[in-house]
């Protein structure tokens, strides 16, 4: 379908772009009689304003990007959410881009949002190690960035909302201590997560200020509910006993707890 344009409103009265122009902008310089010709015949035409090259115009386009490694967990819909609350109430719009966490595609995403001139980011990382140049590059050059959750590395200048992992993970591990467990299994994210390494430090504090801390209780997996059960595999296996399992992440934990039930243990009574 062909949109119509203020070329073609010109084009059928005869007059200039620039008039027309004006014309639907209540430009006051613009005679009465000259804008209400203009504004039926745009009528007639079926011309409709296009907001983005309005915006562009002004050097504004009210629209803020989001970048995700994923959309799929409870925690990433409720962040996005919460996005879309805030930012609709200020008459922002919201572009999502979900990069499955792979470092190529949110690059690709990156890249799509300086084409389309967001006004801001908001991003949470695959990894904080990679594209930080490119991030560095954009800010310098006037773009404003928050990261949240997943954070970089070498950019501590700018803002970011996160939690303090390593204490929280302390805590939760010594609650399972607290609870009687000497047997916790720890399954550990990828390492350029910078969440994983610091929860699996807290984890580690903990355990190791009890005098529970095993080696081989600490699995390295990926970020997926396949990946949380091939982690309980890999512990029977190898014949590891345990009586907890802690995970880095609430999808590891469900792909490792349906698994164990699959293997006919009882949670939490085993």
């Amino acid at each position: 379908m062909k949109h119509v344009t203020i070329k073609d409103i010109a084009r059928s009265l005869c007059i200039s772009v620039s008039t027309v122009s004006r014309a639907l902008t209540d430009d006051k310089n613009i005679r009465k009689e000259t804008r209400d010709m203009v504004v039926e015949e745009a009528k007639r035409l079926g011309y409709k304003r296009n907001p983005v090259a309005m915006n562009l115009k002004m050097g504004r386009t009210n629209t803020i990007g989001v970048i995700v490694p994923e959309m799929h967990t409870p925690y990433a819909a409720t962040v996005i959410n919460g996005i879309h609350e805030v930012l609709y109430k200020q008459n922002q719009k919201v572009m999502i881009a979900e990069s499955d966490e792979n470092a190529e595609r949110e690059l690709e995403n990156l890249k799509m949002m300086e084409q389309f001139m967001v006004d801001g980011l908001i991003v949470s990382l695959c990894s904080y190690r990679k594209n930080i140049e490119e991030y560095r590059k954009l800010a310098e050059d006037g773009m404003a960035i928050v990261f949240y959750d997943r954070i970089p590395h070498g950019l501590d200048d700018m803002p970011q909302v996160m939690i303090d992992d390593n204490n929280d993970s302390y805590f939760m591990a010594e609650h399972l201590v607290r609870l009687g467990r000497r047997r916790i299994a720890y399954l550990y994210g990828p390492d350029d997560v910078y969440n994983a390494v610091e929860r699996a430090r807290g984890y580690r504090e903990a355990v190791e200020k009890f005098g529970v801390y095993d080696p081989q209780l600490v699995v390295k997996t990926g970020m997926t509910f396949a990946d949380g059960a091939a982690a309980v595999d890999d512990l029977v296996r190898r014949g590891v006993e345990f009586d907890a399992v802690y995970a880095f992440t609430d999808t590891l934990a469900i792909g490792a707890m349906n698994r164990l039930r699959e293997l006919g243990r009882r949670i939490p009574e085993d």
